[in-house]
């Protein structure tokens, strides 16, 4: 089976989430990533947790199907195989903190010197320049900058998101750049750098709310799980536990009054008119919907909604989502290997002709004495004018 990413050699130094996840969503199209990790300890996700059976389940999330390279980069000639890996690399990730690839002799300007066809990325919590630039930033750190708290959680209290949602949103999109990045090279033959800031990525990410208190207006309101702005649209308890439903228009209402409230007097009342007039005389509204809901059972409910055609959803835990029957039906789980076992793991993306790769998660160094023995090879070869 080929993927589209067949053939790309991507060398990465990284730690923690943004630059990992990036590279493992290259790894899934089938790129061979070399992740080149400190011999003490390797990636700090590492040792985030043992809950995936030992293994820390941040680092078993973002690192299948790579490689793990383990060299001393205060050792010049273990940054010299560095360089001598990059040379013949298609991509080259970095996310250490401000300056320290410069420091290392590992600039991806320089590199790119000796390889024009390398596309480098590098991800930073704020990027070149400015007054942040030499700052460090971590997941949280940065949804704060970024506005994320002001809009989540309670109107008496703000809370950040439960996954690290800045650090995969810069990771996306340093994924979506190098393949654009790669696609323009077979137009142009050379490659490109790209700068990825933290700030900017989730910044992007955050437009909605952004626009909607443009020019000093008013910005959404934390509404908790419920939506700022949309109504009726979050979770409501029902008589055995909750359920989740969102309207978007008048004739979802309508239908909504009479299936699911079994109130035809609501569905045209011109108070309920557009999502304005229902969230101007939420006050009124709340209370009915909450008492119907409350009476009826979570499969009751979940009946009369879909017999409505309104969308709804469970609110599953973890456990609930490891079983999801739409996965299970789709056939999205994967075994892949792991230093403690095999692990089932999501396949999320792929095509009629291709699925993604699956391969182990590396042991700290597991290739380093491979990857080595692949460089002093080559370093032969090239000696001998091209014989082996």
């Amino acid at each position: 089976m080929s993927r589209p990413l067949d053939g790309i050699l991507v060398v990465s130094l990284e730690q923690a989430i943004a630059a990992p996840y990036c590279t493992r969503l290259l790894a899934d199209q089938g790129a061979r990533v070399i992740k080149v990790e400190r011999p003490d300890g390797g990636d700090f996700a590492r040792a985030y947790d043992k809950r995936a059976r030992g293994l820390a389940s941040h680092f078993v999330w973002t690192n299948r199907s790579k490689e793990s390279l383990a060299l001393d980069l205060k050792d010049p000639a273990a940054v010299d195989q560095v360089k001598a890996l990059v040379a013949a690399a298609d991509v080259f990730v970095q996310n250490l903190a401000p300056g320290a690839v410069e420091r290392l002799g590992l600039a991806p300007r320089a590199l790119r010197e000796s390889n024009p066809r390398l596309v480098t990325c590098s991800i930073s919590g704020y990027g070149e320049g400015g007054p942040y630039s030499g700052r460090k930033a971590y997941d949280l750190l940065v949804q704060a900058e970024a506005g994320f708290l002001s809009v989540t959680g309670t109107g008496e209290q703000a809370a950040k998101a439960g996954i690290s949602i800045a650090d995969i949103a810069s990771g996306v999109t340093a994924c979506n750049a190098i393949l654009a990045a790669l696609l323009h090279r077979e137009k142009t033959g050379t490659g490109d750098h790209i700068e990825v800031s933290m700030l900017e990525a989730m910044a992007e990410w955050m437009g909605f709310p952004m626009y909607f208190a443009l020019d000093g207006a008013e910005p959404p309101p934390r509404a908790g799980a419920g939506h700022a702005t949309i109504y009726p649209y979050g979770p409501y308890a029902t008589a055995d536990g909750e359920i989740l439903f969102g309207l978007q228009n008048d004739r979802e209402w309508a239908a909504f009054a009479r299936h699911v409230l079994a109130r035809e007097d609501l569905a045209d009342d011109p108070r309920c008119k557009g999502n304005s007039g229902r969230a101007a005389h939420r006050d009124l509204l709340e209370p009915i919907i909450a008492g119907v809901l409350s009476r009826l059972s979570t499969e009751e409910a979940r009946s009369r909604l879909d017999r409505a055609d309104i969308a709804n959803a469970r609110i599953n835990d973890m456990a609930t989502l490891w079983a999801h029957p739409q996965l299970a039906a789709r056939n999205r789980w994967r075994d892949f290997g792991t230093p403690a076992g095999p692990l089932p793991g999501l396949v999320p993306i792929g095509g009629e002709s291709w699925e993604p790769r699956l391969d182990p998660v590396p042991a700290l160094g597991e290739h380093t004495e491979s990857i080595l023995a692949g460089l002093e090879r080559d370093a032969k070869t090239k000696e001998g004018g091209g014989r082996t």
